[in-house]
């Protein structure tokens, strides 16, 4: 397949991620990249946990939040907020 073929098929989207405009270019994000989206470097440790909302998502589920493992459709405009706690 060619660069050209390839570079028809990606979409690139903004998206706000704890304020701040993000471009992506995938049509899905999981959680783990909307928690490197919104840290640099992400924290870490045994106790940091991070919790991850979003609203102005796609029709069928456009508010929720994401949890480990998930993913969730990435729209135009979308907005994430990404919290890390720790919980000692």
């Amino acid at each position: 397949m060619s660069e050209e073929n390839e570079g028809a098929h990606k979409h690139s989207y903004t998206v706000v991620v704890n304020g701040q405009q993000k471009t992506v270019e995938t049509d899905e994000l999981t959680f783990d990249q909307v928690v490197a989206l919104a840290f640099d470097p992400v924290p870490s440790g045994p106790n940091v946990m991070f919790t991850v909302t979003y609203r102005r998502g796609h029709g069928e589920k456009p508010e929720g939040t994401l949890t480990e493992g998930e993913s969730v459709k990435v729209k135009e405009g979308m907005i994430f907020d990404v919290t890390a706690t720790d919980k000692s």
